[in-house]
């Protein structure tokens, strides 16, 4: 009875970190994945803690299971956020990465921006918070890649 519980919590812990959204926070580190497994690659630019749409979008879209489960096996992610509340803020060394990303692929400063690449990091387009179930926001990122 034991070895059943325990084999029982194994499988549940397996499963909750292959549903887990892998987010990368390093562009050029996810360019070497996107390469190595021929993926696109999707740029999120996010102000997490004050950004309602930006917050929607999170909520509705990329915490969905059916948008993590299509995303880990589709699309390399990474998030370039920008928090501002003092507890949730980043290294001086992410700050300036997610901020020369910005100034790249987000010369605007619009939150939330999404920006699709190929996997040679070439954009292929560009979208934000939408209002949609995520089988539609999948169709919509899929729109880009074809």
């Amino acid at each position: 009875m034991k070895n059943k519980h325990q084999l029982w919590m194994l499988m549940l812990l397996i499963s909750s970190f292959t549903f887990a959204q892998n987010w990368q926070l390093n562009f050029e580190k996810a360019k070497e994945i996107a390469f190595k497994e021929s993926k696109p690659i999707i740029l999120v630019f996010s102000g997490s803690d004050w950004c309602g749409p930006c917050i929607k979008l999170d909520n509705q879209i990329w915490k969905s299971e059916e948008f993590k489960n299509y995303a880990a096996k589709n699309y390399v992610m990474v998030k370039a956020d920008f928090p501002r509340k003092k507890s949730n803020s980043l290294s001086k060394e992410q700050l300036g990465h997610n901020e020369n990303l910005a100034e790249k692929y987000n010369k605007k400063g619009y939150f939330p921006m999404v920006v699709v690449f190929n996997a040679d990091g070439k954009v292929l387009g560009e979208t934000g918070y939408k209002n949609v179930s995520p089988k539609e926001y999948i169709l919509h990122l899929q729109s880009f890649t074809k």
